[in-house]
């Protein structure tokens, strides 16, 4: 089911973190975190400003952004879970 999200909503897929081996002993909620890096999957159109014009979207399908933890929301759509998030809530984009 395709997913378009609207104004200025992201739909990321989240990317998990590999555990680096270093003599580091990890507890098992590390892997229960939220993660904050995800793949742009669609972006909405843009919000509109106080003179009802369209500002684009800074960003674009495919690049890898950093975002708040807590600042997405998840959903799940055929089994899978994605998150969408405001571009506000997203801090970086990743080269």
């Amino acid at each position: 089911m395709p997913i378009k999200p609207l104004s200025d909503h992201v739909l990321l897929e989240p990317v998990k973190e590999e555990k680096k081996k270093g003599g580091i002993i990890l507890p098992d909620t590390v892997d229960k975190e939220r993660p904050e890096k995800g793949k742009v999957i669609a972006t909405g159109p843009g919000r509109f400003d106080k003179d009802g014009k369209r500002v684009p979207m800074e960003i674009r399908k495919g690049q890898v952004v950093l975002f708040k933890k807590y600042g997405p929301d998840q959903i799940k759509v055929d089994d899978k879970e994605y998150l969408i998030a405001k571009e506000e809530d997203i801090l970086a984009i990743l080269d």
